[in-house]
C-alpha cells in the first residue's frame, strides 16, 4: 500500500508490528511519482472534458486492463489469510457483510430515502458517506437525524470530492481541520477519501475509528494499490517501532478496504446487467470467512418511476444482491454498519489479542 511514509500496518500480535509488506502491492504503478502528477493533472482537466468522451475512454482502456488483471481481479489469491490468532465475527457466523453508500451529488441525496427503504425491507443496515462541502448539495440535518435514527450510519466522504484532497501534505493538514470540525458536529467515525485516494500517513490527521479509502484489489482506481486482504487491519502512526504495553493499542484508526467490485466498475464501465461478479466474489469471501464490504452509489441508481441514463443502472440489480444474501447464505453471515465491524476488530481482536495473560 502506497502511502507516502513509513506507515505501519498492524495486525495485533503482541511482540511485533507488521510493515507495508502485508498489503500485496498487486497494482501499485511501477513509477509512483509519474503515476501520481498524471492523476494531478487529469482533475485539473477533468471538469472541461465531456463525461460521454471520458468514459468512453475509461471503458476501452479498462477492458484491456480487465484481461491482463484476470489473475487478480476479482479475487486476489492470498487475500484470504486471517489475521494471526483471528476469533471470528460474532455469534460463530461465517462471515460480514457490509454496505456503504457514498452520495456525490444530489441525485444521491434524493435517492437516499429510497435506498433506506429497500435495506430496511431487506433487513440491512449500511453507512451513508456524505461529501462536507461539495458542489451539489449540503447535508440536512433532517436527513442525518433520520439515518441514524433508524440504525444507518453517517460518515464523512471526502472534503470537497474534487480529487485534490492529497494535492501537498499543507493543503491536506487545512482540509483536516475542516474535516474533523464536520466529523465532530455530524458525530461521525468513519471517512472514505474521493475516488478512492489515500495516504495513510496523513489520514491519521483524522479523528476518525475508522477509514475506507482503500480495496483488497482494484486495477481499475486512480491509484491502484491494493491492500491485499479481505479483512479489516490497524494501520498505526508512523513512528510507532515498537509493541506497545499489554493490553494497549498503538495509534491509529481501523482500515476497513471494500472488498466487493464498486457498482460503477460492474455497471458504468463495464455495462454488466447481471450480479454474476459481486456473487462470484461474495461466495469466495464466504468460503474463506472474510469480510464482503460492497460499495453502492445511490447516485447511479435509478429506482422505480425513474428514467435510467448512461450514468444509473436498475435498483433492483442492488436489490437482487441483497436477496442472494438472504437467501443462499441466511443465518450465515453478521450484518453491520462499517462503524460496528471496526469496533468489533479493534475491541474485540486487538485489545484481547494484546490482553494480559491471565494468571
Amino acid at each position: 500500500m502506497a502511502t507516502g511514509g513509513a506507515c505501519l500496518v498492524w495486525w495485533g500480535e503482541p511482540k511485533r508490528i507488521r510493515d507495508q509488506s502485508c498489503c500485496k502491492n498487486v497494482n501499485e504503478p511501477k513509477k509512483p511519482a509519474a503515476a501520481a502528477l498524471l492523476r494531478k493533472l487529469y482533475y485539473a482537466v477533468k471538469p472541461y472534458v465531456p463525461w460521454s468522451l471520458r468514459m468512453a475512454l475509461r471503458r476501452s482502456y479498462s477492458r484491456r486492463l480487465r484481461l491482463q488483471q484476470r489473475d487478480v481481479w476479482p479475487i486476489l489469491p492470498g487475500s484470504e489469510k486471517t489475521p494471526p490468532g483471528w476469533p471470528g465475527w460474532p455469534e460463530g457466523k461465517q462471515f460480514a457483510f457490509v454496505m456503504v453508500h457514498d452520495v456525490e451529488g444530489i441525485r444521491g441525496v434524493e435517492n437516499c430515502r429510497r435506498l433506506m427503504q429497500l435495506e430496511c425491507d431487506a433487513g440491512f443496515r449500511s453507512g451513508f458517506f456524505f461529501i462536507p462541502e461539495g458542489y451539489e448539495y449540503r447535508l440536512t440535518p433532517e436527513l442525518g437525524q433520520e439515518l441514524t435514527r433508524t440504525g444507518f450510519e453517517v460518515g464523512i466522504h471526502d472534503l470537497h470530492h474534487d480529487g485534490k484532497l492529497y494535492s501537498s501534505h499543507q493543503s491536506f493538514l487545512q482540509s483536516a481541520k475542516k474535516i474533523n470540525q464536520y466529523i465532530k458536529d455530524w458525530h461521525a467515525v468513519g471517512f472514505r477519501s474521493g475516488f478512492m485516494h489515500h495516504n495513510l500517513d496523513w489520514i491519521h490527521e483524522l479523528d476518525i475509528l475508522h477509514d475506507g479509502s482503500t480495496f483488497d484489489t482494484d486495477p481499475f482506481e486512480p491509484q491502484p494499490d491494493g491492500a491485499g486482504t479481505i479483512f479489516p487491519y490497524w494501520v498505526a502512526r508512523p513512528g510507532v517501532t515498537a509493541a506497545p504495553k499489554a493490553g494497549e493499542l498503538p495509534p491509529g484508526y481501523v482500515e476497513m478496504p471494500y472488498t466487493m467490485a464498486q457498482d460503477s466498475t460492474v455497471f458504468t464501465v463495464f455495462q454488466e446487467r447481471d450480479i454474476n461478479t459481486w456473487k462470484t466474489k461474495l461466495d469466495w469471501i464466504a468460503r474463506h470467512g472474510g469480510m464482503a464490504l460492497v460499495n453502492a452509489h445511490p447516485d447511479y441508481m435509478a429506482f422505480e418511476g425513474q428514467t435510467g441514463t448512461p450514468r444509473t443502472y436498475p435498483s433492483d440489480l442492488y436489490a437482487t444482491l441483497l436477496k442472494y444474501v438472504s437467501s443462499q447464505y441466511g443465518g450465515q453471515y453478521w450484518t453491520a454498519t462499517t462503524q460496528e465491524v471496526a469496533r468489533y476488530f479493534r475491541d474485540s481482536y486487538l485489545r484481547k489479542r494484546l490482553a494480559p495473560p491471565a494468571v
